[in-house]
């Protein structure tokens, strides 16, 4: 620990006007360089860290954390398969689907897309579709009706709006009397949802009854697989695994990460990357302390021979600059933080309120996946931020503190 006597030294030297302004310029520009490398670190990571939930939030409301399916394309007696699956306790609950691709057709527009026959009742279960609905009602899928609710964007590129009638062609085929045609149905479009991310379910993504899936399948009383969902989604592999163990080898479960853990841990990993080289910055201004301090040792040259004629140990001198050196980094830190935190709160608004001024657009929803600026505070983020700028402030401090210890006081007043 320090002694006292360094600790009041060391704050006098900080609180002391000097003779030469220059280092006092110095040694703010340190302090502001740190405060500004902690607070665009702060911010930077908020808002990559407000992308990777609200991007999370949109995946996870439609792609279900569970899925098992057949190696043989379809899955026969599905009801069983769902008790089976009840008794599990990690799964909350399940829902049936038939999925195939088909194009559709209206007004001379044609558009490719995946159809998803559902159980309107036992997909809110599973999914947050109900509260995607921009258009109509999920609970508006009848059987034997014939509707279809839509993405947004495949919507517009239809041309297609609520109670039009669009017609869907599937790859199967069935024998007419003028040979082999493709199978196709008349649908009503009955609503459009809109789920907002840059995944495609705007843009391809089609709902009918599952019986009506069915029917247009040809696929009779069969499903394609389950979606199931569960306590933790992020548990899912394990899930996973305890799922295999008990069910048929013909079962195929898959995970929202497998479909999507690259792309989280590309996300992940750019965030990794962004700490390091902004950290540079907080590096940078740190250093800065060490030409501010070189300059006050050399200033001080005769304080610090007086002090060790006095009985100063060169310990207690060193400890006088790590202090001086120390409350710069400390200042710069906090002010940092306080700044980070404050333009994290607000960066949102302020985006918004910079685009409707200039009537600028930073983030366009048809090319990214978020159409405005999030931001969501990490406090574990804050803390290795604060730590690394102390760390860096405290090692700047070692060389001219160490250089001071080592000054000869005969030296240093043999021209006082």
């Amino acid at each position: 620990m320090f002694k006292p006597a360094a600790l009041f030294i060391g704050l006098r030297y900080t609180r002391a006007k000097r003779r030469n302004h220059f280092i006092s310029f110095i040694s703010i520009v340190s302090m502001i360089g740190i405060a500004l490398g902690v607070s665009v670190l702060i911010t930077v990571l908020s808002v990559m860290n407000g992308f990777d939930r609200e991007i999370k939030n949109r995946v996870f409301s439609m792609v279900p954390p569970l899925t098992i399916s057949s190696i043989n394309g379809y899955v026969t007696g599905w009801q069983d398969l769902q008790k089976i699956v009840a008794d599990f306790p990690d799964v909350i609950a399940s829902a049936p689907f038939a999925t195939g691709e088909v194009l559709l057709s209206y007004g001379g527009s044609v558009q490719p897309a995946l159809i998803n026959g559902i159980l309107p009742n036992e997909e809110k279960r599973i999914s947050a579709v109900a509260s995607k609905m921009v258009k109509g009602n999920l609970s508006d899928l009848k059987p034997k009706q014939f509707g279809i609710i839509l993405g947004e964007n495949l919507a517009d590129r239809l041309r297609a709006m609520v109670g039009d009638k669009i017609t869907i062609v599937t790859p199967q085929v069935s024998l007419s009397p003028v040979g082999v045609m493709p199978r196709f149905k008349r649908f009503t479009v009955i609503g459009i949802f809109r789920a907002g991310s840059g995944f495609g379910f705007d843009a391809g993504l089609g709902f009918i009854h599952l019986q009506d899936a069915q029917k247009l399948l040809g696929i009779g009383q069969d499903v394609t697989g389950l979606h199931l969902n569960i306590k933790d989604v992020y548990a899912a592999p394990l899930v996973a695994k305890e799922l295999a163990s008990q069910l048929s080898p013909s079962a195929t479960i898959t995970t929202w990460a497998d479909q999507f853990g690259e792309f989280f841990h590309a996300v992940q990993l750019e965030k990794t990357m962004m700490f390091f080289i902004l950290l540079l910055i907080i590096a940078v201004a740190a250093f800065n302390l060490v030409s501010t301090l070189v300059m006050v040792v050399n200033e001080k040259q005769s304080d610090i021979a007086i002090l060790r004629t006095f009985g100063a140990t060169p310990q207690m001198i060193m400890n006088i600059f790590i202090i001086q050196g120390g409350l710069v980094g400390v200042f710069g830190t906090l002010f940092g933080v306080m700044g980070g935190l404050l333009l994290a709160w607000n960066v949102t608004d302020l985006v918004n309120w910079i685009e409707y001024v200039f009537r600028v657009q930073f983030l366009s929803s048809s090319v990214y996946f978020v159409d405005y600026l999030p931001s969501e505070i990490e406090w574990k983020d804050v803390a290795k931020i604060s730590i690394a700028s102390l760390f860096f402030s405290l090692i700047a401090t070692i060389y001219p503190a160490w250089r001071a210890s080592q000054l000869d006081p005969v030296e240093s007043l043999r021209y006082e």
